[in-house]
């Protein structure tokens, strides 16, 4: 038997299940591809970005990394970046990181992880940015959410000030920047109120 076999048995039964519902599903799919959302997220697979905002596909274009991280020297973050803008015209970019982040954990962490350490130095950097507050809250557990959410803060601030972002602004292009966090104990996204412009 194929290693990967459950796989493809859920996959045959998803496809089974969608044409059910909508016998022209694939072929609406295939036709294009308009959607008004991009959702930069953490890779961790318990957050299935259509999945928790109840959308098919097709309407949620998507890119994950490690901690939610937006580098302006990530070629491949902006280049989803810059297709979701400038090619599939979204209005709406979502930054939403999660409760509970191993990057963000690893980040506030004295000791090394290896090769991540690279990556998650940009989550160190808004530690270190936030110390004094952060170092104040004796609770490990709400110390942690609180750096989930700064760094959602920060790395959506990151997103709008991208040229990729500031030049469709500036062409009138209708974009609004949010960050949300999403908490894996309930399943329930919360609004941190961040939106740029």
């Amino acid at each position: 038997m194929h290693p990967l076999q459950d796989l493809f048995n859920n996959n045959l039964r998803w496809a089974q299940r969608m044409t059910g519902v909508d016998p022209d599903f694939f072929r609406h799919l295939t036709e294009q591809q308009t959607p008004e959302y991009l959702w930069i997220g953490c890779s961790d697979s318990r957050v299935p970005a259509n999945e928790i905002v109840g959308l098919p596909p097709g309407e949620l274009f998507v890119h994950r990394n490690v901690a939610n991280i937006v580098i302006h020297t990530d070629i491949n973050c902006l280049s989803v970046l810059q297709y979701a803008v400038d090619i599939l015209g979204v209005k709406h970019i979502i930054v939403c990181g999660h409760y509970g982040c191993g990057g963000v954990k690893a980040a506030l962490e004295d000791k090394a992880h290896g090769l991540i350490d690279n990556w998650i130095h940009n989550v160190r950097e808004i530690y270190e940015l936030h110390r004094e507050r952060l170092d104040a809250e004796t609770d490990s557990a709400r110390r942690l959410a609180q750096m989930c959410e700064l760094n959602v803060m920060e790395q959506a601030k990151k997103v709008y000030r991208t040229t990729i972002v500031q030049q469709a602004l500036q062409r009138g292009h209708p974009l609004t920047i949010h960050g949300l966090i999403y908490d894996i104990a309930d399943g329930i996204l919360k609004d941190l109120n961040v939106r740029f412009p």
